[in-house]
């Protein structure tokens, strides 16, 4: 194969931000690209927000349009966002990204139908602020999932259906869905979604997806969907990392048996902590103190902190290119290092370097042996 120079990224997206779409296409033809280095083996997406669809971040535009041939929604599509009240919905964000995405011709992925978390406030309780009844709730979960999918029929390619629903241990996690439906409120939202978009592919997400027990679980959620006759696509696996975790004999383990389950294997929300694992509890940003040991890199990574981040992500992507025959796409939580969600999280004032592309809109190191390809 003919080699190709590595351009640096960060003049090709000051370049590309003033360009018109048929320049832009042009000058990508002469730039090794993400999508073109793994277009044999799965699609290579990234979440966006709205001040990358809008064109108000220019930066994130011009690599996203440049490398990535899927899109997932970041937030836009949250029921508290689309769905803030009953039967009041909010597409402008959600309008932005699909057209975006299909723009772009990309792959665009729905994140997500039915969450617990930034769940709209008003979605399962009656006026009093009880739970609804199970018929109610029902029917809510029907008119949500029917009316967002509908809008995007023939656009979307796949949809978050349920997310984050089993605990590390394996249990269902306690959440209204959960309180008021029991296990059915997954068979009930696929059941929902499928009838919504015959044609858009249909998904289970969540993290700790190299826990034993909770692979156990989902591969009996998965089977039992099959065996009723309900439609799952595929299941996301997302890729929060560390330095010190996940497992990687755990994480290629399920990536092996959720493949065997016949449905898709996707890495989703995939970004790597390059900074001292926080085990404080889920609150730590609320209570905790700024602790100068916690962010211990605000002005860039040491070399040898680099080097070791680059090699654990560059061995997660052979992982990934190895199970390329189960494996459809692989997704990074974000664009740049300072997009990142993980910056000041779970302590304020946290500086991360989690993504593939630097805040100098860089390509990380260990991308460039498919770049230069």
């Amino acid at each position: 194969m003919k080699n190709l120079c590595l351009i640096p990224v960060a003049a090709i997206a000051l370049m590309l931000g003033a360009c018109s779409t048929s320049q832009k296409q042009t000058a990508a033809t002469d730039v090794p690209t993400l999508k073109d280095a793994f277009k044999d083996s799965f699609l290579i997406g990234a979440a966006v927000t709205p001040a990358c669809t809008d064109g108000i971040d220019h930066a994130a535009d011009s690599l996203v349009s440049l490398h990535f041939n899927s899109i997932v929604a970041e937030n836009c599509m949250k029921s508290e966002k689309i769905n803030p009240a009953e039967g009041v919905y909010d597409w402008k964000d959600a309008d932005s990204f699909v057209d975006y995405g299909t723009r772009h011709g990309m792959k665009i992925i729905g994140h997500t139908l039915v969450w617990h978390s930034q769940l709209a406030p008003w979605f399962p309780v009656d006026s009093t602020g009880k739970y609804v009844t199970a018929d109610v709730l029902k029917e809510r979960l029907r008119n949500h999932i029917t009316t967002v999918m509908t809008r995007y029929k023939g656009k979307i390619h796949g949809w978050d259906v349920v997310n984050e629903a089993i605990l590390d241990d394996g249990t269902y996690r306690k959440t209204p869905f959960y309180d008021i439906l029991g296990e059915e409120f997954i068979p009930f939202a696929f059941e929902c979604a499928a009838a919504a978009d015959p044609e858009a592919e249909l998904y289970l997400n969540d993290y700790s997806m190299a826990s034993p027990a909770k692979r156990e679980t989902y591969i009996r959620i998965i089977n039992d969907l099959r065996k009723r006759g309900i439609r799952i696509d595929g299941i996301g696996m997302q890729g929060h990392m560390g330095m010190d975790y996940p497992d990687f004999d755990e994480f290629e383990k399920s990536i092996v048996e959720y493949g065997k389950t016949g449905v898709g294997v996707m890495i989703t929300e995939w970004d790597m902590s390059a900074l001292p694992t926080v085990n404080t509890g889920a609150n730590v940003a609320d209570t905790a103190a700024y602790n100068k040991m916690l962010n211990p890199y605000p002005d860039g990574l040491p070399e040898d902190i680099d080097r070791k981040w680059n090699d654990r992500m560059g061995r997660m992507m052979e992982m990934f290119l190895r199970h390329s025959d189960v494996i459809t796409r692989v997704t990074a939580w974000g664009v740049t290092d300072g997009d990142s969600w993980k910056n000041n999280w779970p302590v304020r004032g946290r500086t991360e370097y989690p993504l593939l592309f630097s805040r100098s809109n860089e390509p990380k190191p260990f991308l460039n042996t498919y770049l230069s390809k």
